[in-house]
């Protein structure tokens, strides 16, 4: 079957099979590939849209770079499967995403041709910068190639990086894969920008046609390039030339999805010396037409069947973001001066509707988390009520903005942190096992983590009546399908007991409140939703510590640092010495798998939990 339907790349079981074909044989790779990765991930899930669109370029890199010995580095790697497919991971690409099976993004531990193990955007030029040195070093002739998306080069690391390796005039190849689409839409100025500056004819002409009269004529070189420059200037204004103001050599806009010009490019681009800078443009979801036409919906699909051309539609109860969103709309109603702010995840926060029925209280801030923590900060200084919905995983990255801009100011920016806990199939870079760990060291902080939607939407207008920063902390997937009260402020800092037992209380912080109910029902144990991680319910702990043998915490985190390292640390500064076992996540970085799958292994399903409280008493 696979040699009937992909007879050349039935036989490319490595970049290095690859370089063996003629070019004219190019065009066939790219469409086998094209078909097969439509094939692989319909049957598998994950990402889609943004392989189909890179697939000759993935082609002609292998072609042209001598991979792995040329570093080629994805960033990202949502686009990274056709990459995953040419070098010798074809026939386990069914296991995908999955349990034991390979990883959904570049992963160094999978493959010396994944140079860098990536999931957060805006990374490749940094660390490519660092190999590009390493290899000048060693002078053994090693290129390094970035690959960049227009939406991943907004954020401020790329351009700190871009800054860097252009004084240093280290040789390395940074290609902007130019589809006008990141996961959401891009935003900014700087991205119009690119889009007039790339889309100029009089520019392109002015430059092809000095390539023409230069093979000719080789004697005007000085002249035609003095005048290219001359007419950058004319058009775009100085500033306009930001790549080559930054020190590299740019070339394009060309055509991402003509193999011949790529091959043809990419090989007179391998010779020059410096940084140089190459903006192809592709078109997102390319050769599926239902991707091209929704790349956001087809970025990350479920199992489909190609020949439908729509995804199925999902009956599950809706996502806990569908319920941020929905309250976020319910808030905006009451006051205008509530403002949503996402850096770059409108519908994975949920925010869609939100967008389009309160534009002038939405703002998308492109990939920069950073600016997104701050920009919240500034408004509540001119006395909004600023909403930023981020990843827990990405709120990592606007740390220093949560301490120096945030919380030392006591300023009230609600957090909205989505994908806390475990996440599942995207593994490692996005599980979000450390937001309470590293934020309930900060003072001024309020933590809430609802055990379901309804405590969820209660705490997220708790935070918008105090006047001082907080979290709500939920986790991803779909919510409980309970009913939704009307909405009133919680009582700062006070926990809420769900059923009296015995001898063990078991203190849920989050929404593993029902793995946590069937153990305490089974058992006769008292089992306490918590809340608030901080300020602690420490009345309601010296209590249970009192009239309880073993306490028991349950947390999405990771132990060290976490909500029982809290119940912990108060247990200690009173006194009472107390058996105390926490539940969490233990201190290594969790692999892909289903958010059922993982709770098993850590023990944090109900028979885990079980099971780790029986171990104490045997």
């Amino acid at each position: 079957m696979m040699e009937k339907k992909y007879p050349l790349l039935n036989e490319i079981n490595s970049p290095e099979d690859l370089r063996l074909l003629p070019t004219d044989k190019l065009q066939e790779v790219v469409d086998e590939l094209r078909s097969y990765l439509l094939e692989s991930v319909s049957q598998t899930s994950g990402h889609l849209a943004s392989g189909l669109g890179v697939v000759e370029l993935t082609v002609a890199l292998h072609y042209v770079y001598q991979t792995p010995f040329d570093q080629l580095i994805w960033d990202v790697g949502h686009q990274a499967y056709p990459h995953k497919i040419l070098t010798g991971r074809r026939e386990q690409m069914h296991t995908i995403r999955q349990k034991d099976g390979i990883h959904p993004f570049p992963w160094r531990e999978e493959s010396p041709y994944d140079v860098l193990s990536v999931g957060h955007s805006s990374t490749s030029i940094s660390a490519g910068l660092g190999i590009a040195v390493a290899a000048e070093k060693e002078d053994a002739g090693r290129k390094t190639v970035c690959v960049i998306g227009d939406g991943a080069i907004t954020a401020g690391m790329a351009f700190e990086a871009l800054n860097h390796a252009g004084a240093l005039h280290t040789d390395m190849l940074v290609i902007l894969n130019d589809n006008e689409m990141s996961i959401s839409e891009n935003v900014g100025a700087l991205n119009n920008h690119l889009a007039r500056i790339f889309s100029s004819s009089l520019y392109t002409s002015m430059r092809d046609g000095s390539k023409k009269i230069l093979d000719k004529v080789p004697t005007i070189k000085n002249f035609m390039k003095k005048s290219e420059e001359h007419m950058k200037g004319v058009i775009f204004s100085p500033e306009s030339t930001l790549f080559e103001e930054l020190g590299f050599n740019y070339i394009g806009p060309i055509d991402g999805h003509n193999i011949d010009e790529l091959v043809k490019t990419l090989n007179n681009m391998r010779e020059l010396k410096g940084p140089q800078f190459l903006h192809i443009r592709t078109k997102k979801g390319k050769g599926y037409e239902p991707a091209e036409n929704d790349p956001i919906g087809y970025h990350g699909v479920p199992k489909f069947d190609p020949t439908i051309n729509e995804l199925p539609k999902s009956k599950a109860p809706p996502t806990y973001s569908n319920i941020f969103g929905d309250w976020l709309c319910e808030m905006a109603e009451r006051d205008p001066k509530i403002i949503g702010i996402t850096p770059a995840m409108r519908e994975g926060s949920g925010m869609v509707e939100f967008s389009r029925r309160f534009p002038e209280q939405y703002f998308d801030v492109a990939i920069a988390e950073q600016h997104a923590v701050t920009f919240g900060a500034g408004l509540a200084i001119a006395g909004y009520k600023p909403v930023v919905a981020i990843y827990s995983s990405f709120l990592q990255r606007a740390y220093d903005q949560l301490i120096h801009d945030v919380a030392i100011q006591n300023l009230p920016v609600i957090f909205a942190i989505d994908r806390a806990g475990i996440v599942g199939a995207d593994g490692q870079t996005h599980q979000g096992a450390f937001d309470l760990s590293f934020m309930r060291c900060i003072p001024n902080m309020t933590i809430m983590a609802p055990s379901d939607e309804n405590e969820m939407r209660q705490m997220l207008y708790t935070a918008y009546t105090m006047n001082t920063p907080t979290a709500v902390r939920y986790p991803r997937g779909n919510a409980q399908g309970v009913p939704l009260e009307p909405m009133a402020a919680l009582e700062i800092g006070k926990g809420k007991i769900i059923r009296q037992g015995k001898k063990v209380a078991i203190l849920n912080f989050g929404a593993l409140l029902n793995e946590a109910k069937t153990v305490a029902e089974n058992h006769d144990y008292t089992l306490v939703d918590m809340r608030f991680v901080k300020p602690l319910d420490e009345a309601l702990i010296t209590a249970l510590a009192d009239s309880h043998e073993l306490l028991v915490t349950l947390e999405e985190n990771a132990i060290q640092g976490g909500a029982g390292s809290a119940v912990s640390e108060y247990l200690q500064r009173i006194g009472k010495i107390k058996p105390l076992v926490m539940l969490g996540i233990p201190d290594f970085f969790v692999p892909q798998s289903t958010q059922p799958e993982a709770y098993a292994d850590l023990g944090l399903d109900a028979k885990g939990i079980e099971a780790k409280i029986q171990k104490f008493y045997s």
